[in-house]
Protein backbone atom coordinates (compact mmCIF):
# COMPACT_ATOMS: atom_id res chain seq x y z
CA UNK A 1 0.00 0.00 0.00
CA UNK A 2 1.29 3.45 -0.90
CA UNK A 3 0.71 6.42 1.29
CA UNK A 4 0.33 9.84 -0.25
CA UNK A 5 0.46 12.98 1.78
CA UNK A 6 -2.18 15.57 1.14
CA UNK A 7 -1.03 19.18 1.30
CA UNK A 8 -2.72 20.89 4.21
CA UNK A 9 -4.41 24.24 3.64
CA UNK A 10 -2.56 27.41 4.57
CA UNK A 11 -3.23 28.81 8.06
CA UNK A 12 -4.10 32.20 6.54
CA UNK A 13 -5.73 32.85 3.18
CA UNK A 14 -4.48 35.95 1.35
CA UNK A 15 -6.82 37.74 -1.02
CA UNK A 16 -5.52 38.88 -4.42
CA UNK A 17 -5.17 42.43 -3.02
CA UNK A 18 -3.13 41.13 -0.06
CA UNK A 19 -0.91 39.13 -2.40
CA UNK A 20 -0.43 42.22 -4.58
CA UNK A 21 0.56 44.23 -1.48
CA UNK A 22 3.07 41.54 -0.45
CA UNK A 23 4.54 41.75 -3.98
CA UNK A 24 4.75 45.54 -3.69
CA UNK A 25 6.42 45.29 -0.29
CA UNK A 26 8.93 42.75 -1.60
CA UNK A 27 9.71 44.94 -4.64
CA UNK A 28 11.03 47.62 -2.27
CA UNK A 29 12.22 45.36 0.55
CA UNK A 30 15.45 46.14 2.35
CA UNK A 31 18.49 44.13 1.35
CA UNK A 32 18.48 40.68 2.91
CA UNK A 33 14.69 40.41 3.28
CA UNK A 34 13.44 36.98 2.19
CA UNK A 35 9.74 37.60 2.78
CA UNK A 36 7.02 39.22 4.83
CA UNK A 37 5.90 37.78 8.17
CA UNK A 38 2.60 38.00 10.06
CA UNK A 39 2.72 37.67 13.84
CA UNK A 40 0.43 38.42 16.78
CA UNK A 41 2.47 40.14 19.49
CA UNK A 42 0.86 40.88 22.85
CA UNK A 43 -0.17 44.53 22.87
CA UNK A 44 -3.18 46.79 22.76
CA UNK A 45 -6.16 46.87 25.07
CA UNK A 46 -7.52 43.48 23.92
CA UNK A 47 -4.29 41.52 24.26
CA UNK A 48 -3.07 40.56 20.75
CA UNK A 49 -2.35 42.67 17.68
CA UNK A 50 -1.59 41.89 14.05
CA UNK A 51 1.94 42.78 12.99
CA UNK A 52 3.39 42.50 9.47
CA UNK A 53 7.15 42.93 9.06
CA UNK A 54 10.00 41.97 6.76
CA UNK A 55 11.85 38.79 7.68
CA UNK A 56 15.51 38.10 6.89
CA UNK A 57 15.78 34.45 7.96
CA UNK A 58 13.37 31.54 7.76
CA UNK A 59 12.32 29.97 11.06
CA UNK A 60 11.48 26.25 10.65
CA UNK A 61 8.56 26.69 13.09
CA UNK A 62 6.88 29.34 10.90
CA UNK A 63 4.20 28.55 8.32
CA UNK A 64 5.53 29.36 4.84
CA UNK A 65 3.10 30.44 2.11
CA UNK A 66 4.37 31.04 -1.41
CA UNK A 67 2.57 33.91 -3.19
CA UNK A 68 3.16 35.19 -6.74
CA UNK A 69 5.02 38.22 -5.36
CA UNK A 70 7.12 36.61 -2.65
CA UNK A 71 7.17 34.41 0.39
CA UNK A 72 4.71 35.10 3.20
CA UNK A 73 5.44 33.66 6.63
CA UNK A 74 3.07 33.18 9.57
CA UNK A 75 4.78 33.16 12.96
CA UNK A 76 4.73 29.63 14.37
CA UNK A 77 3.61 30.86 17.81
CA UNK A 78 0.72 32.79 16.22
CA UNK A 79 -0.70 30.08 13.94
CA UNK A 80 -3.25 28.84 16.50
CA UNK A 81 -4.71 32.35 16.79
CA UNK A 82 -4.92 32.72 13.01
CA UNK A 83 -6.10 29.38 11.55
CA UNK A 84 -8.90 29.98 9.08
CA UNK A 85 -8.26 33.73 8.83
CA UNK A 86 -8.42 35.77 5.66
CA UNK A 87 -6.03 38.67 5.15
CA UNK A 88 -7.01 41.47 2.77
CA UNK A 89 -5.48 44.82 1.78
CA UNK A 90 -7.94 47.71 1.85
CA UNK A 91 -7.38 51.30 0.72
CA UNK A 92 -9.76 54.24 0.77
CA UNK A 93 -9.41 58.04 0.77
CA UNK A 94 -8.34 58.14 4.42
CA UNK A 95 -6.51 54.94 5.29
CA UNK A 96 -4.78 51.88 3.89
CA UNK A 97 -3.87 48.65 5.64
CA UNK A 98 -4.24 44.94 6.04
CA UNK A 99 -7.66 43.83 7.30
CA UNK A 100 -8.22 40.45 8.93
CA UNK A 101 -11.31 38.28 9.08
CA UNK A 102 -10.39 36.01 11.98
CA UNK A 103 -12.90 33.34 13.09
CA UNK A 104 -10.84 32.78 16.27
CA UNK A 105 -11.19 36.36 17.55
CA UNK A 106 -13.77 36.56 20.33
CA UNK A 107 -13.54 40.34 20.67
CA UNK A 108 -11.65 43.42 19.57
CA UNK A 109 -10.87 46.81 20.99
CA UNK A 110 -12.84 49.84 19.86
CA UNK A 111 -10.05 51.18 17.66
CA UNK A 112 -9.57 47.82 15.92
CA UNK A 113 -5.86 47.60 16.71
CA UNK A 114 -6.02 44.52 18.90
CA UNK A 115 -8.12 41.40 19.47
CA UNK A 116 -8.68 38.62 21.97
CA UNK A 117 -9.19 34.87 21.45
Amino acid sequence: MTTTLRQRPAAVILTERAEARVAELMSKAPEGAIGVKLSTPRRGCSGLAYSVDYVTAANPMDEKIETPGGTFFVDGASVLYLIGSTMDWVEDDFAAGFVFQNPNAKGACGCGESFTV
